[in-house]
């Protein structure tokens, strides 16, 4: 009978173990490979000769140290020695032979090196022995398979995904319901990944019996798939008698993956067609790590938007669980294993610790997270089994090696589709790592039929009771990616949820959806279970912070354990969504680690710098221990006295005010020349940065007369009218009564400062300057009137460029500034602002040295003129002594001096909140 994979990947690793000391090529290559061949059951005799003589090209004579005609050359050299001229000699006996019998493989070696070359698609693969059973698969053409480019195993799986949306959209077709075709397609899958692993042996007999058994026309292939289903899902020992042979040579799989009946789905040619071309992927390679993201190909991509999936990596994940548990078990892991005394038993207690750890993810779609969890506590588990475990004790131990099952995995998913795909991929990596397990030690190690069962359930996670799916004594890990939805795109339903879980009912609120799995789990977790998610980084930024933070910190006592600042969450998907998000852990205060972690990144970099702390602020950054967990709240009014900031002008116009470029307005002006004094350069923040300058109709003061004059711009009052007339926006509408009227009117009669909302996170400093009258300011851009030397000065130092950069919101990455909560909060500094005026002009008159060139230049970290930057620097450097004498070394001694002062500043207000009794 021929051997499945998992039989030849163990014989691989023992095959690697008896030859690890070889070196001689004379002496030990002809057993050497008599032994390789037994690896897939093959007798060397039968297909392969040693010592072939050859007469080359050149009529000199060699010999092809093994030689299967049309199949295989090898050459062989002894350990130690350069495979270059192996290669060498190989290509000259390859050229030498007739053409019947030019093998299609090359494999040059020298016991410990392997080269292998597959001459028809001019592949490579090169591999030690220690590493030849996770690169057996290669020589599948030892036992009729051939091997595939494993470079390009990404776009396969994506491209296998792809076909299976494509069957879903077949079968959609077809009237069937969707929930079924769903549980179908789940079963077609595991069968797939089962054909080309071991599951069914032999391997291939699910596509064999596919194309062999159904009609080309399809018409029968939904039958016979049904019918397999309900086989693998009774016990070899119960079925009928009269069971189709070929059927019943499947085992019995359980774990009610194929219980229940469905409806039989119609197939015609084209789809059956399309069915075996999937058979064809080589399913052993997708990973359950992404199968689950794959398959959601087959959902309906704005419906997969509404629910807020995301497509999760495998590196990502990582950065979730190693800070959140798995980094503590792999350092328990190496402090047991070097011990003197009690070694084995204190080997064994953690082994069974690992065994009763549960991992829960209330958001868990297709089980990204559970399946990367589940496979890297199985390696752990391997790794501490071998330190268990000697070769002469394996039989004991081989039906009961791992005490690691899926049933301490449980989630939560409101479709029930992705929660089938999560069951099945967590039962797809199971496999895999029991083939791994029994690679480790020469054994098979299988658990078919499925026994154990991952405990997701099908709900609305925030409207649940967590303790209904586990109890939170019984829960170890709280971790999961949930929706990121924003405020203003959430419907009314889950906007209704957040405010009745943040206990919001009394106030607007902007909290994103992702808080609202934050707010449960701090309510859920007890003892030391720990808390880790990925979220949007806008609950660590912007008004949101002191919104949500309040609740974890004061009403459930939580603190951060660790943390990911801002960095871009991406995949290799297509149509993948591309996000900024923060990832933080969480556990109570009087249970978490001392020290804290935090992980930042640098602009355009992957790998984060990693720094320890006693406590992490909610803005990410090293907490204060005088003023632990301090939250900025935005503010109506300015709390530092400073003069009040205002948005720009804001018309609601649909564009009829407003002409784009300086062509647009020369052409109005040459059909209504009399309308030129109302019309103004109009700036926004990309105009005020670029040094560009659009242009707006201003006609607040425009008498009667003047009007009864200007026919083209009463068509464009009357546009104004009838668009604000059609909005569903009950203000809007009653501004169509005074439509000259902008619903924002902001028209300086004096110079002013202006501070453009948003700006790239590249630059050192906002690019703040003045603008004059008749300039009208946009929305987009915040106003200072009556502002002098020492606003600007304070506005773009560094300080407040600091304040802006840890308080502020962000529009992606960019910096956004809020007047509540970035002007109105940020804390004056002491003595006299008049003595900054001179630096402030110094600044001033170095952009005036390059007064043709754009903000957007200058402020450019790579064309910022040196005579700007020192001023800059001098300005920095004045602003900072009236905040304190001694000089601040870095953006983290200036936030910490700053919030310092705002948590004295606002004291009171703080304390008042903190001794409030928050309603649970």
């Amino acid at each position: 009978m021929a051997l499945n994979w998992n039989e030849i990947r163990v014989r691989a690793a023992q095959f690697s173990e008896n030859w690890k000391d070889a070196q001689y090529e004379k002496s030990e290559t002809q057993s050497f490979y008599n032994d390789f061949f037994q690896v897939f059951g093959v007798q060397r005799k039968s297909v392969a000769r040693y010592e072939e003589l050859v007469t080359k090209l050149d009529n000199t004579r060699g010999y092809i140290d093994l030689f299967w005609p049309g199949v295989l050359l090898v050459e062989q050299k002894s350990g130690g020695q350069s495979l270059e001229k192996a290669v060498e000699q190989a290509g000259e006996y390859f050229d030498a032979l007739v053409d019947a019998e030019k093998p299609r493989y090359q494999l040059v070696c020298d016991f410990q090196n392997f080269e292998l070359l597959d001459r028809d698609s001019r592949s490579q693969w090169r591999f030690r022995l220690e590493d030849l059973k996770d690169n057996i698969e290669l020589f599948g053409f030892f036992i009729g398979r051939q091997p595939r480019d494993f470079r390009e195993q990404d776009q396969v799986s994506i491209r296998a995904s792809e076909l299976i949306g494509e069957l879903y959209d077949e079968l959609s077709q077809n009237g069937h319901q969707v929930s079924e075709i769903s549980e179908f397609l789940v079963r077609l899958v595991f069968c797939l990944f089962a054909d080309d692993t071991g599951i069914f042996e032999p391997r291939d007999i699910f596509h064999e019996f596919l194309e062999v058994r159904t009609n080309p026309d399809g018409s029968d292939t939904g039958l016979w798939l049904n019918y397999m289903y309900s086989t693998l899902n009774t016990p070899v020992d119960q079925r009928s008698s009269k069971t189709d042979e070929d059927i019943n040579r499947f085992p019995y799989v359980d774990g009610k993956l194929f219980e229940g009946k469905l409806s039989v789905q119609v197939f015609d040619s084209a789809m059956r067609s399309k069915l075996l071309e999937i058979c064809q992927f080589d399913w052993s390679e997708i990973s359950p790590a992404v199968f689950g993201s794959l398959f959601q190909s087959v959902m309906d991509p704005e419906k997969r938007r509404a629910i807020g999936a995301h497509y999760t990596t495998e590196q990502n994940i990582l950065k979730v669980i190693e800070p959140l548990f798995l980094d503590d078990l792999r350092a328990e892991f190496e402090k047991l294993r070097n011990l003197k005394r009690n070694r084995k038993f204190r080997l064994r207690e953690f082994q069974k610790k690992l065994g009763q750890l549960t991992f829960f993810d209330p958001a868990c779609g297709c089980g990204n997270f559970l399946v990367i969890t589940y496979r890297e506590l199985r390696k752990l588990e391997i790794s501490v089994l071998k330190e268990l475990i000697a070769d002469d004790q394996l039989d004991a131990f081989a039906q009961s090696l791992s005490l690691i099952d899926v049933n301490q995995f449980y989630g939560i998913e409101i479709e029930e589709f992705p929660a089938r795909i999560a069951q099945t991929a967590l039962w797809m990596m199971d496999h895999i790592m029991n083939n791994e397990l029994g690679s480790a030690f020469g054994t098979v190690y299988t658990r078919i039929p499925l026994r154990s069962v991952a405990n997701l359930h099908i709900k609305d996670a925030l409207e649940v009771d967590w303790n209904e799916v586990l109890p939170a004594n019984q829960c170890s890990i709280v971790l999961g990616n949930p929706p990121f939805i924003g405020a203003k795109y959430q419907s009314s339903f889950q906007r209704n949820q957040i405010h009745r879980l943040a206990n919001l009912t009394h106030k607007k609120g902007t909290l994103d959806y992702v808080t609202g799995w934050f707010i449960k789990a701090g309510e859920y977790v007890s003892g030391n279970s720990a808390i880790g998610f990925v979220a949007t980084n806008s609950i660590a930024q912007g008004e949101q912070v002191g919104q949500l933070w309040p609740i974890l910190f004061d009403r459930y006592n939580l603190q951060i354990s660790f943390a990911h600042s801002t960095f871009p969450w991406s995949s290799e998907a297509r149509g993948a969504a591309h996000v900024h998000v923060v990832i933080i852990g969480l556990t109570r205060q009087e249970h978490g680690r001392k020290v804290k972690r935090l992980l930042t990144y640098l602009s355009g970099s992957d790998t984060p710098n990693e720094s320890l702390h006693s406590a992490v602020s909610p803005y990410l950054v090293p907490e204060l221990e005088a003023f632990p967990y301090v939250t900025v709240q935005s503010s109506k009014y300015p709390i530092n006295g400073f003069k009040s900031l205002k948005s720009g002008s804001k018309p609601i116009d649909d564009g009829n005010y407003i002409f784009r470029t300086k062509k647009e307005r020369d052409a109005f002006l040459r059909i209504e020349p009399n309308a030129v004094k109302f019309i103004h350069p109009y700036v926004g923040a990309k105009d005020l940065i670029n040094g560009t300058s659009r242009y707006i109709l201003a006609l607040q003061n425009a008498s009667p007369d003047e009007l009864a004059n200007l026919p083209e711009v009463r068509k464009r009052i009357n546009a104004v009218k009838e668009f604000r007339l059609s909005r569903n926006s009950v203000p809007t509408v009653n501004l169509a009564q005074t439509p000259r009227e902008y619903h924002i009117n902001v028209l300086p009669n004096a110079p002013f400062l202006v501070v453009p909302v948003t700006s790239s996170e590249r630059r050192d400093y906002v690019p703040i300057t003045w603008l004059n009258p008749p300039v009208i300011p946009n929305i987009d851009t915040r106003i200072l009137e009556d502002a002098n030397l020492a606003d600007f000065a304070l506005l773009t130092s560094k300080m407040h460029m600091t304040w802006l950069r840890f308080v502020g919101g962000r529009l992606k990455s960019d910096y956004r500034y809020s007047i509540g909560l970035v002007y109105n909060t940020f804390p004056r500094p002491s003595g006299n602002l008049a003595a900054l005026d001179p630096f402030a002009q110094v600044v001033l008159d170095a952009r005036e040295e390059f007064i043709e060139t754009s903000l957007e230049k200058l402020y450019d970290p790579d064309f910022m003129p040196k005579s700007l930057y020192l001023a800059h620097q001098k300005l920095d450097k004045a602003v900072e002594r009236l905040y304190r004498k001694r000089p601040f070394q870095s953006d983290q001694e200036r936030i910490e001096h700053l919030f310092a002062r705002y948590e004295q500043c606002v004291q009171p207000i703080l304390v008042s909140r903190r001794q409030k009794k928050y309603r649970r």
